[in-house]
């Protein structure tokens, strides 16, 4: 089986419980491994919103390593937010904006999938604190498949001066 991490964000409501519910979304899918903490953030891109609070989870997914594997966990992932309320397409819609939770396939195993629904290694995460600080908590030798750098490594390599993130919480989270 093939390790997968993803990251989660909630800036509405009970941003914690928000985050557990999610968990418990995906445990139902998924074996969950190990959670990060929870990191507090600031928005990147439309900062005109509350901080988030984000987490890393690694899990492992279903025992199938077919091709089609990713796109059944992200519908899975994208159910899971819309049970939850997440709404991308209503009136007054803000992409990047406030959001109930936000689930996102970080890696997949070794992949690299570029598809119209989903890219991954995530095309941003090198460049976001807001990822890299949680995923090298949990799992910081993990190897970027193109970049070929580790979590710690890009993360080290991030401007000191940019997006700010700090530790929050333990999620008081118990998986299976």
């Amino acid at each position: 089986m093939e390790q997968v991490f993803l990251s989660l964000g909630s800036n509405v409501g009970d941003r914690m419980s928000n985050l557990r519910q999610a968990l418990c979304y995906i445990r139902k899918f998924a074996r969950i491994e190990l959670v990060s903490h929870a990191y507090e953030t600031e928005p990147v891109e439309v900062t005109a919103q509350p901080w988030f609070l984000n987490v890393v989870v690694a899990l492992r997914a279903e025992n199938d390593s077919s091709a089609d594997a990713p796109r059944r966990l992200l519908e899975q992932l994208l159910a899971s937010e819309l049970a939850m309320g997440r709404q991308r397409a209503s009136a007054g819609f803000i992409p990047k904006g406030p959001r109930v939770i936000d689930l996102d396939i970080v890696l997949y195993g070794c992949r690299v999938i570029h598809t119209p629904a989903l890219i991954v290694p995530h095309p941003a995460m090198h460049l976001r604190r807001f990822v890299l600080e949680p995923l090298a908590e949990i799992a910081p030798e993990v190897q970027h498949p193109i970049l070929q750098r580790s979590a710690l490594q890009m993360l080290r390599a991030l401007p000191r001066d940019g997006q700010l993130v700090r530790r929050f919480a333990a999620l008081d989270f118990v998986g299976e």
